[in-house]
C-alpha cells in the first residue's frame, strides 16, 4: 500500500514520551500511530473517557486501604467535629 505523510501538531513532551515508549517496545512511533488509525477505521470508534484512570501505584494503595478497612485495621472511630479529631490525633 502506498504511504503518505500526515502532519499533526502535538506537544513536544507528548511526542518525546510516546517515541521513547515506542522505542522501548522496539517499534517506531509511526507504527503505533498507524495501528491506532487502523483500529479507528476497523471499529469506527474513538474511545474517550471522562472517568480518570488511576495510576497503578494509587490503585495498589487504595486496595491496601480497603483491605485494612475490611479487616478493621488502621482505622479510627468517627468524630463529631474537627476538634475531637485533632484531640485524637494529638494523643
Amino acid at each position: 500500500m502506498p504511504k503518505t505523510v500526515i502532519n499533526i501538531k502535538v506537544d513536544k513532551e507528548v511526542k518525546e514520551k510516546a517515541r521513547t515508549l515506542a522505542e522501548a517496545l522496539g517499534l517506531p512511533l509511526s507504527t503505533i500511530v498507524n495501528a491506532n488509525l487502523k483500529e479507528f477505521i476497523r471499529s469506527g470508534e474513538a474511545t474517550f473517557s471522562i472517568e480518570p484512570k488511576l495510576r497503578p501505584k494509587v490503585w495498589e494503595e487504595l486496595k491496601k486501604a480497603s483491605a485494612d478497612y475490611q479487616g478493621k485495621k488502621n482505622i479510627s472511630r468517627a468524630f463529631v467535629n474537627v476538634n475531637e479529631a485533632l484531640d485524637y490525633l494529638n494523643k
